[in-house]
């Protein structure tokens, strides 16, 4: 093939994407915004305004902060930074496991899995080297702060995830390559607090791998048939970093 016929590909493939439903799947984030209870909020400040003749500012947040991605060495020692994935781990098939109604009806929802052969049954197999996305539609509560949190009177936070059976079936005996969710934690909050730990979160970033937390507008990509982008700076030896995450509908 010569390189005038790969050239030709390249821009009849970028015509057809460009063609399809773009989806953000990014919350834009500021000082104000919900994130993890242990960090402070972020501050944005400006270095120069245009009467210094350029407009520039100070970003100052965690890694792990508004929709991001998380790096496996941020849980698990002497595994990948940031810097390290590779740039086709960033775009994967895309399923969505749709579990909004559940999570409404009970902020403890953990997904298990027998939910997922429930949506296999009706979605066909999830596929190996798959992205799957868990919506809970918790992501419509931005960026209300409190209503994120979903603390009782106790002052316990209420918020639905993956239960570690559903992750180890996923990348065990589907082989998926990554996983992503709306809520702060990999883990449903009653989950972590009967574990007294992150066991879920630990679970994905063992396997050598990212997910994606703080997603959003998954109500608006289909169970199957979607590509996902997540596209990330490059800081290096970085265990996370916020991220633009797009899907590409079929």
């Amino acid at each position: 093939m010569t390189n005038v016929q790969t050239e030709n590909e390249l821009l009849k493939a970028i015509e057809v994407i460009k063609g399809k439903k773009w989806v953000d799947l990014t919350h834009a984030f500021g000082p104000d915004s919900p994130h993890f209870s242990a960090f402070n909020d972020a501050e944005f400040s400006t270095l120069f305004s245009h009467d210094d003749g350029f407009f520039a500012q100070n970003f100052q947040f965690p890694g792990q902060y508004g929709t991001h991605l998380d790096a496996p060495i941020h849980f698990v020692r002497d595994t990948r930074y940031l810097h390290e994935l590779g740039l086709k781990e960033f775009v994967l098939p895309l399923v969505v496991i749709d579990q909004s109604k559940e999570a409404a009806e009970d902020h403890d929802f953990t997904l298990t899995v027998e939910d997922i052969h429930r949506f296999e049954e009706e979605h066909g197999e999830i596929e190996e080297g798959s992205f799957v996305a868990l919506r809970t539609d918790w992501s419509k509560r931005w960026p209300d702060k409190e209503a994120f949190d979903n603390k009782d009177d106790e002052g316990k936070s209420h918020a639905p995830g993956w239960g570690l059976d559903a992750l180890t079936f996923l990348f065990e005996q589907r082989k998926v390559s990554a996983i992503g969710h709306e809520t702060f934690d990999t883990d449903s909050a009653i989950d972590y607090r009967k574990n007294g730990a992150l066991l879920g979160e630990y679970y994905v970033l063992e396997q050598d791998t990212y997910q994606i937390e703080l997603l959003t507008n998954l109500d608006q990509v289909p169970a199957k048939g979607a590509v996902i982008f997540n596209i990330v700076p490059k800081a290096e030896r970085a265990s996370g970093f916020p991220v633009r995450s797009f899907a590409i509908l079929p």
